[in-house]
C-alpha cells in the first residue's frame, strides 16, 4: 500500500508540474545554462510537425544572442543579465549556489532627465539593473552596475509585503500538499484520482496574524477528469494554507464533501473537440491586405514610428507592456511633440464577493503578486492579430538569474474597422454638391496575459488625429463554487449564492476587475498641470433669455493631490486636462491633453475591508501625483500579504504640490462582472476603455489635409467562384 501511495505521489507530481509549467502559465522552460531556446526535439510532447508553439512566427525565429540596448530605456539583453548573475554571485550572502532567488531582474531606468536629453548616436547612459533577492529569508533591493561591474545600492528595509511569486514558487506549492498523508486521504475520499488532480497556487491577501511574518500561499484542487477545462470541476470547498518557504502544509480545511464535482460534459472548449453538428460556421473569410506593404517601422527593435506618431516599446515581466517617449508630429510645423514619458498597467485588482472559507482571500493583485507580464502569453498569428502584424519577444529572468524567451508577447498591427476618421456632406438644400470622407486606420500594440483561468487582452491603439485609446478586453475562464444544486427551483428563497447557477452544480461568483494605469503625461514638456473643467447649469435673469438654463464651463486648477482625487459622477460631470499652462496656441489656449473615461466601475466595499485596504488605490478612478521615479505600482512596490501600507492612496494623502509641475496622471478602469450561462464553459470578450485626447493641442483638425482613398490605392479582390 505503502509503494502504491508513493508511485501515486510521484505520478501525480510530475503531472502537476508539466500541467501549470505548461498548461496553465504555458512557458517556455527558463534556459538552463546556455542562451538555447528549447527545441522540439527535446520537449517533443509539446511540439508538432511544425514549429513549436512558441517559436511559431516570431520574426525569423530571432534568438536574441547578439541583442545590444540602442536607447536608454531598451530592455536588458541576455548579455547583460548574464553579467548580473555573476556579479549577484560574488556578493557573500549569494555565493553559496542555492541560496538566493531573484524574483525580479529588469533594467533600473536613467533618471528622467537623462533619457529626455539623449539623442540618438549619443553613448548610452550607464546600464544598470534593478534587482529584488531574497536570501536567508531577507528580502534585498539591489542596484547592479553592469558596466562598472559592481552592486552600487543594497536596500534591506521595507514596508509590509513580499515580492512577486516565482514560477518555483507556484509550482512547488502546487506539489507540497501531496507530501501530507491528511491531503492524500481527503482526496481519495472525495472520490477523485490523484492522476487526474489540477491544483493552482492563490494568494492568500492580508487579513492578520496567520499571514505574519512568514510567506504563506493557499492550493485549492480540481480534477481533469474527461476534460481540459478542469476550472469547470472544483473540488469545493477544500482549502490547503502552505508555508511557501518550508512546504510545510499549516493548516487542511475541508467544508465541502457534500458538494458534488460537476460534470465535465459540455466543458471542453476546444475547437478539436466540438462534435460537427455543434460547429457554427458563421462567417466566411476575413483579412486586411496591405499592398504596399505596413506603414509602420519598427527601428532598433523597439522604436515604433507610424504615421505622425513616434515611441519606445518594450515588454516587462510586471507590466506587460511599457510604452515610453510618446511623441506626435505637429501638422503645422512638422516638429515632433511631446505627449506622454511613460504609460503602462500598474496593477490588477480582482476582489471576489463571496465571504465564505473557501472564497474570502480571493483578492487578487494579478501584476503585483503574479506579475502581469510573465503571464503573458505567446500571441496567436491570425487569431491574437492579424496576418500584417509584428511581433516582439521578451526576455525575462528564471529565479536562478538565467535569461528566458517569451515568444510573440506583443503584436504591432494597423487596424481598419471601416471606421471613419473624419466627414461632411452637405444637404441638397444647399445646392452644394460636397461629401468628403476620410477612413480611420489606427496603430495596435497588443498584449494578451492569461493569469491562470482569466485572459485580458490590453491595447493600446494609436490615432492620425492625436488620440490614445487604452482598452481592455476580458476572456477566459470564470472561476466558478461547487454547489448542490442543478436548478434554481431547488434553491430556498432566502439562501444566497453568492453569484449565478452558471450549469448543473456550477455557480460562476460574482466579482469585480480593476486596471490601474500609470500615465506619466509630458505635454510639450515636464511641467504641466490637472484641470477640472465642470459642466455646471446656469439660470438665466428673468427677462434675459426665452431660456431658464444653459451649461457653463468651470475650470478648476488642482494645486495639491487631494484636489485632483476624482470619483466620477454621472450627474456631475467634468473633462480632465493635463495642461501645460507655459505653451499657448496661437488664440491663447493651454495646450493640452484630457482622460476620457469609458464606461467604468467603482468599488463599493467597505473602505475597511481588508482587501480595500490593499487595493485603496481604486477608491478614486483619477489621482494624479507628482513625479516620483519610486512611485510607479499602485499597490506598492512589495505587494503579495502587504497590508496596504505603500499605495497610490498613502502617497496621494501627502497632499503634494501638483500644479505646473512634473506629474503622473493615474486612471482606473472597472469592471463589475455578474457570471451569466453565456460565459459557461468560456466567456466571450467584454472590452472597456478609456482615451487620451488632444485638447487645444493642434492649432487645427490635425488630420484636414489627409487624402481620401481612391479605388486606385486598393486592390479589388474577388470572392471565389461558387461550386
Amino acid at each position: 500500500m505503502e509503494g502504491r501511495n508513493f508511485l501515486r505521489y510521484l505520478f501525480f507530481l510530475m503531472s502537476i508540474i508539466l500541467l501549470l509549467f505548461f498548461t496553465f502559465l504555458n512557458l517556455p522552460s527558463p534556459l538552463s545554462h546556455t542562451t538555447e531556446l528549447l527545441d522540439c526535439t527535446t520537449y517533443s510532447p509539446w511540439c508538432s510537425s511544425r514549429k513549436p508553439f512558441f517559436l511559431r512566427n516570431s520574426n525569423k525565429d530571432k534568438k536574441h544572442y547578439a541583442d545590444f540596448p540602442n536607447h536608454p530605456l531598451d530592455p536588458l539583453t541576455i548579455q547583460e543579465i548574464q553579467k548580473v548573475k555573476k556579479i549577484i554571485n560574488s556578493l557573500d550572502d549569494f555565493k553559496v549556489k542555492g541560496s538566493y532567488v531573484l524574483h525580479s531582474v529588469v533594467l533600473e531606468e536613467p533618471e528622467k532627465e537623462v533619457v529626455l536629453n539623449w539623442r540618438k548616436g549619443q553613448r548610452l547612459p550607464s546600464r544598470k539593473a534593478s534587482v529584488v533577492a531574497r536570501a536567508h529569508g531577507d528580502v534585498h533591493v539591489l542596484t547592479v552596475d553592469i558596466e562598472a561591474d559592481r552592486v552600487t545600492r543594497r536596500e534591506m528595509d521595507h514596508l509590509s509585503g513580499y515580492p512577486i511569486l516565482t514560477i518555483e514558487d507556484m509550482i512547488t506549492a502546487t506539489a507540497a500538499p501531496l507530501g501530507n498523508s491528511d491531503f492524500n486521504r481527503t482526496i481519495i475520499q472525495r472520490g477523485v484520482d490523484l492522476g487526474d488532480l489540477a491544483c493552482l497556487p492563490i494568494s492568500t491577501g492580508w487579513y492578520g496574524k496567520v499571514e505574519e511574518k512568514r510567506r504563506v500561499i493557499k492550493v485549492q484542487c480540481y480534477t481533469m477528469k474527461d476534460t481540459i477545462n478542469f476550472y469547470m470541476r472544483p473540488i469545493e470547498g477544500l482549502t490547503v494554507l502552505l508555508d511557501l518557504d518550508t512546504k510545510q502544509v499549516i493548516q487542511i480545511l475541508d467544508e465541502g464533501k457534500n458538494i458534488p464535482i460537476p460534470k465535465a460534459a459540455d466543458t471542453d472548449y476546444r475547437f478539436s473537440t466540438q462534435k460537427n453538428t455543434q460547429k457554427l460556421n458563421l462567417l466566411k473569410p476575413i483579412s486586411i491586405e496591405q499592398p504596399n506593404g505596413p506603414s509602420f517601422t519598427i527601428e532598433d527593435n523597439h522604436i515604433v514610428k507610424w504615421a505622425n506618431w513616434e515611441f519606445h516599446l518594450k515588454p516587462d515581466p510586471r507590466a506587460g507592456v511599457i510604452i515610453s517617449r510618446v511623441m506626435v508630429q505637429d501638422p503645422d510645423t512638422g516638429k515632433m511633440r511631446n505627449v506622454m514619458y511613460k504609460g503602462f498597467t500598474s496593477e490588477l485588482f480582482v476582489p471576489y464577493m463571496d465571504p465564505s472559507d473557501a472564497w474570502y482571500f480571493k483578492t487578487y493583485m494579478d501584476a503585483g503578486e503574479y506579475g502581469f507580464g510573465l503571464q503573458a502569453m505567446p500571441l496567436d498569428p491570425l487569431n491574437d492579430c492579424p496576418r500584417n502584424a509584428y511581433y516582439m519577444d521578451g526576455v525575462f529572468v528564471a529565479a536562478d538569474g538565467t535569461p528566458y524567451v517569451r515568444s510573440n508577447m506583443i503584436c504591432v498591427f494597423e487596424s481598419y474597422a471601416g471606421d471613419i476618421g473624419w466627414r461632411h456632406a452637405e444637404s441638397p438644400i444647399t445646392g452644394l454638391p460636397i461629401r468628403e470622407v476620410r477612413p480611420k486606420v489606427t496603430l495596435m500594440v497588443r498584449m494578451a496575459a492569461s493569469v491562470a483561468n482569466y485572459d485580458y487582452i490590453v491595447d493600446w491603439e494609436f490615432q492620425t488625429d492625436g488620440l490614445i485609446r487604452v482598452k481592455v478586453g476580458l476572456s477566459g475562464i470564470l472561476m466558478v463554487k461547487g454547489s448542490p444544486y442543478v436548478n434554481m427551483n431547488q434553491v430556498n428563497q432566502n439562501e444566497y449564492l453568492y453569484g449565478t447557477l452558471l450549469s448543473e452544480n456550477i455557480i460562476g461568483v460574482i466579482h469585480d476587475h480593476y486596471i490601474t494605469f500609470h500615465l506619466d503625461m509630458d505635454i510639450d514638456g515636464s511641467n504641466n498641470s490637472f484641470v477640472k473643467v465642470n459642466l455646471q447649469k446656469a439660470t438665466t435673469s428673468p427677462g434675459e433669455s426665452p431660456r431658464k438654463s444653459y451649461l457653463k464651463a468651470v475650470r478648476n486648477v488642482a494645486k495639491t493631490e487631494k484636489d485632483a482625487q476624482i470619483k466620477l459622477k454621472l450627474y456631475d460631470p467634468s473633462e480632465f486636462h493635463v495642461i501645460n499652462p507655459n505653451k499657448k496656441s496661437r488664440v491663447g489656449n493651454p495646450a493640452g491633453y484630457k482622460i476620457v473615461p469609458g464606461g467604468t466601475a467603482a468599488s463599493l466595499l467597505d473602505l475597511d475591508d481588508p482587501p480595500q485596504k490593499r487595493g485603496a488605490f481604486t477608491n478614486n478612478q483619477i489621482w494624479v501625483t507628482p513625479y516620483n521615479e519610486s512611485e510607479q505600482w499602485a499597490a506598492g512596490l512589495f505587494v503579495y500579504q502587504s497590508q496596504g501600507d505603500d499605495t497610490l492612496a498613502v502617497w496621494s494623502n501627502r497632499d503634494r504640490p501638483i500644479e505646473n509641475k512634473d506629474i503622473v496622471l493615474w486612471y482606473t478602469l472597472g469592471f463589475h462582472h455578474i457570471p451569466c450561462q453565456e460565459d459557461f464553459p468560456i466567456m466571450p470578450t467584454v472590452s472597456s476603455s478609456f482615451e487620451i485626447k488632444p485638447v487645444n493641442f493642434f492649432e487645427s483638425n490635425p488630420i484636414l489635409r489627409i487624402p481620401p482613398n481612391s479605388p486606385n490605392d486598393l486592390p479589388i479582390c474577388k470572392a471565389a467562384a461558387s461550386a
